[in-house]
């Protein structure tokens, strides 16, 4: 799946949120200054391209859906993240943010009790 520009990504958060919606829908999520109609169209338009978004016609309008969750787009995100930045190793990514300082020892709490949890599920599923 092809990587999203940072104004397809914006449209593609509004649609997440809405679910499904017309052009002016999703014009009236964005903060001012909102962009141009058209742009927000084309934009639309582009995501559909590349397989995002898809539309139900009314005539010549058009309501647009994600065809795809934001779950879905966050995992191919974060994979492609992991696998430039650190070599596709979470030990590295973690250590990396704890070493940095980017995590309280709170956030590293909660991450060691939300391993432990995942570990003993697994290893019940081995089983």
């Amino acid at each position: 799946m092809k990587e999203l520009t940072r104004a397809e990504e914006q449209i593609m958060i509004i649609l997440w949120k809405i679910r499904r919606g017309f052009v002016k829908d999703i014009l009236h999520h964005f903060n001012e200054p909102k962009p141009a109609y058209n742009t927000v169209s084309t934009i639309v338009r582009i995501l559909q391209e590349k397989g995002f978004v898809s539309h139900r016609a009314y005539g010549r309008t058009h309501e647009y859906f994600p065809l795809i969750t934001k779950k879905e787009y966050t995992k191919m995100q974060m994979g492609a993240f992991i696998n430039s930045y650190f070599s596709s190793s979470y030990e590295k990514m973690v250590s990396f943010f704890a070493r940095e300082k980017q995590m309280s020892i709170s956030e590293m709490e909660e991450i060691m009790k939300l391993m432990s949890e995942e570990i003993e599920k697994q290893k019940k599923e081995l089983l």
